[in-house]
């Protein structure tokens, strides 16, 4: 009896000293997500906001291409992502994408800036006007991407006075 008791006594502080043990370990790990989440990890928000100030530089040869001039490509991001319906064959689908406008030059892409909006409204009336059995193929997204370039340099033609944009790049594109 007196060994039980004493046994007892000995193994009372041993709980006691590993219960602090695990609620420390507990604290660490939780204070590391928590750092993780706050100092590592970002949101799509914040994403957008990195793409639109960000500037991809690429060097280009100092040739021109057609009616535009050629110097340092930059990529002027839309918005917001586009998101339509478009009808199908067997039923309407729901299309989502996502928009980067490839410029030559700083004053191309301040143009382009300046005129998003119309941009935007050029783009979805194209985007919208398409099928979505056209969509499911590579060919048709293409037709579409060469459309929406047509279009939108056709009324930066009209505003601006020349076609600004090079290219229309989807950066997301999701059909269901």
């Amino acid at each position: 009896m007196a060994e039980q008791e004493l046994q007892m006594e000995e193994s009372a502080p041993k709980k006691g000293k590993m219960m602090i043990v695990i609620i420390a370990a507990v604290i660490v790990i939780i204070g590391a997500v928590a750092a993780f989440f706050l100092l590592g990890g970002s949101s799509d928000e914040s994403e957008l906001d990195e793409l639109e100030t960000e500037q991809v530089v690429e060097q280009a040869p100092s040739t021109s291409i057609g009616s535009t001039n050629v110097g340092t490509a930059l990529y002027v991001a839309m918005p917001r992502p586009f998101v339509f319906n478009v009808p199908g064959s067997g039923r309407d689908r729901l299309v989502q994408i996502k928009v980067q406008l490839m410029v030559r030059g700083t004053d191309a892409e301040e143009t382009t800036k300046m005129h998003i909006p119309m941009i935007e409204g050029t783009l979805l009336r194209v985007f919208s006007s398409s099928n979505a059995d056209d969509l499911v193929t590579e060919a048709g997204k293409i037709a579409m991407k060469e459309q929406a370039l047509r279009e939108v340099q056709k009324a930066m033609q009209t505003i601006a006075g020349n076609p600004v944009i090079e290219q229309v790049l989807f950066t997301g594109f999701v059909m269901q």
